[in-house]
């Protein structure tokens, strides 16, 4: 028989296993990664309130243009060095063709003044036919001479004012990327004002705090994986889409010398359906002149909104724009959008179809995408 002491250890400690369930179970479970960062797994099922969820797409934002941040920094440490070279490179091509150019100005000169007009007169002058060739040879060489060093000072000042405008441009992008990190810093500052507003205003600061932690830490880790996993599998799977077009009866159409082809969303999502199994649970549709998929796979709910515009260079073909993007129910910023678009390409190309085939027009509605193809040579 165990003694009361014993008993009362036993009953510890299933008190202590009973409370280690409850918070297994009602807290947030921590993951393990391969590299052994812990990392906070977030449900799918979002706040209800109103105000929680307005703090969540803020700090969402703030994480996003905070990465944005990074890159414009990154970019513009590496255009200050591109300019400074370039700068670097045009002052020492404009130094050494600068005798080049004096003996170049020098040529035009005594064409302009009649210097070679000599060498022309003694030929036509000349009284022999060996007098002839030995005048001609020389004409042919200095004005051979000539040739040789305009054409080479014309090289090096084409070159060298492709290094000054290469230079400005950069200068440019500079100037434009410090006013993109200017505006993304003021954008930053007032959603984290906004954000410590909502932290003071709550009735529970430290727990909301500590929400707050939790999803930027999912978001950074998990949650730009899964969207990045997305749509580096939707840009796979599109490359597949002008065969299955071309051997799909019934949506390629010719009319003259006019293509018309008409994609029905059912199509598109048999074929995306067959290519990934990502995209098992998700559909997409085409409404008024938008282009729009959604679904849930497992913690992930993603919704994506954009719209088809025709491409000219450098091939023909329809790029995909990314309109809206909402994770979780939380809207992405025009940052994480843009960065997504650049990154992955979404977009259709008919040429790959039939090569001499060029997009002209693209619209969607009632389900179906249209596309007005023209013969092109």
């Amino acid at each position: 028989m165990l003694s009361r002491c014993s008993q009362s250890r036993m009953i510890a400690a299933i008190l202590v296993l009973i409370y280690c369930l409850m918070l297994l179970f009602n807290g947030a479970i921590i993951l393990a990664e391969p590299n052994g960062s812990a990392i906070p797994s977030l449900s799918l099922d979002m706040p209800d309130n109103e105000e929680t969820r307005e703090l969540l797409q803020k700090t969402l934002s703030v994480s996003e243009i905070d990465r944005e941040i990074m890159r414009i920094n990154e970019d513009q440490v590496a255009l200050e060095k591109k300019v400074i070279r370039l700068n670097q490179e045009a002052a020492d091509k404009k130094s050494a063709i600068a005798d080049q150019q004096e003996e170049a100005g020098a040529i035009v000169r005594s064409y302009y003044m009649g210097d070679r007009d000599d060498l022309l007169t003694a030929f036509l002058s000349a009284k022999s036919i060996s007098k002839v060739f030995l005048l001609f040879d020389y004409y042919e060489l200095t004005i051979g001479r000539d040739h040789e060093i305009l054409e080479e000072y014309k090289g090096q000042y084409k070159d060298l004012k492709a290094t000054i405008q290469s230079a400005e441009r950069s200068s440019r992008e500079l100037a434009e990327l410090k006013t993109n990190l200017e505006a993304q810093k003021i954008r930053v500052a007032a959603l984290n004002k906004e954000i410590e507003s909502g932290l003071g205003e709550s009735t529970d600061p430290a727990r909301m705090s500590a929400l707050l932690e939790e999803f930027t830490q999912y978001w950074e880790n998990i949650g730009l994986h899964e969207v990045k996993t997305y749509f580096k599998a939707l840009s796979a799977a599109m490359n597949g889409l002008p065969e299955f077009v071309q051997n799909r009866e019934g949506i390629l159409e010719r009319s003259g010398m006019t293509y018309h082809l008409k994609l029905k969303e059912e199509d598109l999502n048999e074929f995306l359906h067959s290519q990934n199994k990502l995209f098992e649970n998700f559909e997409f549709k085409f409404d008024e002149n938008s282009v729009t998929a959604s679904g849930i796979s497992g913690n992930l709910s993603l919704d994506l909104k954009g719209h088809y515009s025709i491409l000219e260079a450098p091939e023909s073909g329809l790029m995909f724009h990314v309109d809206d993007i909402v994770f979780n129910g939380l809207k992405l910023p025009d940052t994480t959008r843009k960065s997504l678009e650049e990154e992955f390409d979404l977009g259709f190309y008919p040429e790959k179809v039939i090569s001499f085939l060029h997009a002209t027009d693209v619209d969607s509605k009632e389900g179906v995408l249209h596309v007005t193809l023209t013969i092109t040579f």
